[in-house]
């Protein structure tokens, strides 16, 4: 064919032809030669400039369907296990097309987040355009930037908002998702880094207005990769679940089982009961009952609710929301044990002597009916002597002898030592608006730490009794500190006139030792700080390797199914131990109970930081009308950068950097966890007094950058008197550390 094609001819070949584009594909296959070229370059470029093809490179393409080779991103397996992928460099106008990932016996795995070069075919099906077969994967998942988009007159930038981080991103006008100015955004790295200028990024998801209400805790839950959206299929299992009736169970619903939790709390999955044991052998002692919703009846193995609350392993807690592991009908409604209506309950009956020993227990799965749902604040006024209409019924029959047990079991506490860390918890009020309206630190009441230490209880009983049955459960594990962050930890102690001894078996009752002579020479929170440093993080572990913190030999996690995977995996062990049904641990949640114990710890962790995170983002806030007021603090941290100050007020942490400290070089040391000044020798170090003003304070990271006034009661160091370089002498070799030495006894024991 040598005459000139019709765009409707060259389009359909195009078409038919997606592995051979380029303009000299075409020409050989129209038979076109010589100026003949240069109409059908004009022929392309009308086509391009009607959207019709899109250029890229040297071929010619229609943009409305994927290349035959093209960059893919696989997404999480729906409930069939089946692997969908999403095109990174679609143009189309219509939504991006759905891709079917078909992978072979010989390809390497893949999973979420993975990218992959892949050839994909089209076909005509009910639910996706495309199948893909992989050709690569591409590395690692691509970097995730949240941040603010900047738009340019080409395109525009992202400006992170992560705190500590200042690279900015430059991103195309074809990669910007239709991103508008100012509006939080979610972006990846696209292409490889460059030489010169800016990195690139692609924009994947537009999260809207910054300073709306909840975009603090939005940005955590994106930033982290919470999933916070349930998929059709969970919402459908949820909603068709019923309300469970006694069948097989035992009829607790005359036992006046009550609630205890914080005032605004909306679930309810644990209650508790206890009186005087009848029996004349235990004269003194009680019997405690702790019952658990029973989350395993709704939550079966291997269903579109088990996997996604193992996907999530947690609920996650911010000011102004939870990113609930199960869905509301479950969480807030069948599983919640609220008053004066029917609940499946696993409970455990346990024995305490008058010392607060348990002598025996047992499990029972029942229904129950709670006899009033009630928050601490009011539980306590009513043991103090203050009752009010709910609360005074409920005195002599419930109240007193829950207390009564709890002042049995603080004399088996006592025994035990468990590590005793004073933290307070610092709780964050917000207005309807979404604002921060006071920072306070909770009190810590007896009816919280009764309430704590029938859980503990519990949880012990339950692990006693998988290991008696030789049942597989997932353990709350926390091991001993490393041996060099106790060699940390007793240098600070010894440079306090403290003694942590050496060469014997730690105990928590060494610390607790340690902390009670801190507390008593006025240094408890440098060495509390140190101490919490010096511990390991707890996790879950098929294994049992004790429970350091809590001075205990076996502990696992039962009483909040709710919102923890791991408990559930208990509630099923406990199921399956006692044959009671069919809903116990399936032969899959065996086979895969390590691989559950990494990816419950690993999203407990992500929770923990997300947390964290948006309570510093609020905190900022809060405080970023004040910036130029003075604080007290303590010095919590130390870094090559500067030092971190724990403010008294709010418990807010905010950053000394070094340009703040004085007018001189601060040497870091890092073993030592100090900074000391080279002309003033003045050594700053964990737990020292500052008093410090506010320079700034940056809401959508988080940062607070601080300016020392005082360092232990005295005004901020000068130094910088005189040039160093004609003041430098030769030193003999261990003259500075001999004098780093003598500086540190005389300013830190002083």
């Amino acid at each position: 064919m040598s005459s000139l094609p019709t765009k409707t001819q060259l389009l359909a070949w195009i078409a038919d032809n997606p592995g051979a584009q380029t303009k000299r594909d075409i020409a050989k296959a129209f038979g076109i030669k010589g100026a003949a070229r240069i109409d059908l370059k004009r022929l392309l470029r009308e086509l391009q400039d009607d959207g019709h093809l899109e250029k890229k490179r040297r071929n010619y393409r229609d943009p409305d369907k994927l290349p035959p080779v093209t960059i893919l991103r696989i997404e999480p397996p729906n409930d069939d296990g089946d692997l969908f992928a999403r095109p990174l460099e679609w143009h189309g106008e219509g939504p991006e097309p759905r891709v079917l990932f078909v992978a072979r016996n010989s390809d390497p795995a893949v999973g979420e987040g993975d990218r992959i070069l892949a050839k994909v075919f089209e076909v005509t099906a009910e639910d996706y355009a495309y199948t893909a077969k992989l050709i690569r994967k591409i590395g690692t998942n691509p970097r995730k930037i949240l941040g603010i988009y900047r738009k340019g007159s080409n395109g525009g930038r992202i400006v992170p908002i992560s705190k500590g981080s200042d690279k900015e991103w430059m991103v195309r006008a074809s990669d910007s998702h239709g991103a508008r100015d100012g509006e939080l955004v979610e972006g990846e790295m696209a292409g490889p880094k460059a030489r010169m200028g800016l990195p690139r990024a692609r924009i994947v998801t537009r999260l809207g207005d910054p300073g709306a209400a909840q975009a603090v805790s939005l940005i955590a839950v994106h930033e982290h990769g919470i999933p916070d959206a349930f998929p059709d299929a969970v919402i459908a299992e949820a909603d068709a679940a019923k309300p469970a009736d006694l069948g097989k169970r035992e009829d607790l619903r005359k036992m006046p089982l009550v609630t205890i939790d914080p005032a605004d709390a909306r679930d309810h999955d644990d209650a508790c009961y206890a009186h005087a044991d009848q029996d004349a052998s235990n004269k003194g002692g009680h019997v405690i009952w702790v019952a658990i919703a029973d989350v395993a009846h709704y939550v079966r193995p291997s269903t579109a609710l088990d996997r996604e609350a193992r996907k999530r392993g947690n609920s996650t807690y911010f000011p102004d929301r939870v990113v609930p592991m199960l869905p509301d009908r479950l969480s807030g409604d069948l599983c919640s044990l609220h008053e004066g209506v029917d609940r499946p309950i696993l409970a455990v009956r346990m024995v305490i002597d008058a010392e607060g020993n348990k002598i025996s227990h047992s499990f029972h799965r029942a229904l129950m009916r709670s006899a009033a749902s009630l928050h601490y604040e009011e539980v306590q006024a009513a043991q103090d002597g203050v009752s009010n209409e709910r609360t005074a019924p409920l005195l002599e029959p419930v109240i007193a002898p829950l207390y009564a047990a709890y002042d049995a079991l603080l004399k088996a506490r006592t025994r035990r030592q468990p590590l005793e860390l004073d933290l307070p918890e610092r709780q964050i009020e917000l207005n309807d608006e979404g604002k921060v309206t006071s920072v306070a630190f909770k009190d810590r009441l007896d009816a919280h730490k009764l309430i704590e230490e029938f859980m503990v209880l519990a949880n012990v009983a339950a692990a006693e009794t998988l290991i008696a049955k030789r049942t597989p459960l997932l353990f709350r594990v926390h091991e001993e500190p490393a041996p060099e962050k106790l060699d940390a930890l007793r240098e600070t102690a010894q440079a306090s006139g403290l003694v942590l001894a050496k060469g014997q078996v730690l105990k928590t009752a060494h610390l607790n030792a340690l902390l009670a002579s801190a507390a008593d020479g006025g240094q408890s929170e440098l060495i509390s700080i140190s101490t919490l440093r010096s511990m390991q993080q707890a996790y879950y572990n098929p294994e049992n390797f004790g429970h350091f913190g809590l001075a205990l030999k076996a502990y696992a996690h039962f009483t909040s199914p709710i919102r923890r995977y791991a408990d559930l995996i208990v509630h099923r062990a406990l199921i399956s131990a006692h044959r009671w049904d069919a809903d116990g641990l399936s032969p899959d949640d065996i086979e895969r109970i390590e691989d559950t114990a990494k990816q419950i710890s690993d999203t407990e962790r992500r929770s923990m930081v997300a947390e964290r995170d948006t309570s510093d983002r609020y905190l900022a806030a809060y405080l970023s009308d004040r910036v130029g007021a003075e604080f007290t603090g303590r010095i919590s941290g130390i870094a090559r950068f500067g030092a971190f100050v724990k403010l008294d007020e709010t418990g807010a942490d905010g950053l000394l950097p070094m340009r703040a400290l004085g007018r001189e070089y601060f040497a870091y040391d890092g073993e030592a966890q100090t900074l000391m000044g080279s002309d003033t020798g003045v050594m700053i170090g964990v737990g020292d007094r500052v008093l410090v003003k506010l320079a700034e304070a940056v809401p959508v990271t988080g940062g607070l950058t601080l300016e020392l006034l005082e360092h232990e009661g005295q005004a901020r160091p000068k130094g910088g008197r005189r040039s160093h370089r004609k003041t430098a002498t030769r030193r003999k070799p261990g003259q500075g550390k001999a004098r780093k030495a003598k500086l540190r006894k005389k300013v830190v024991r002083r």
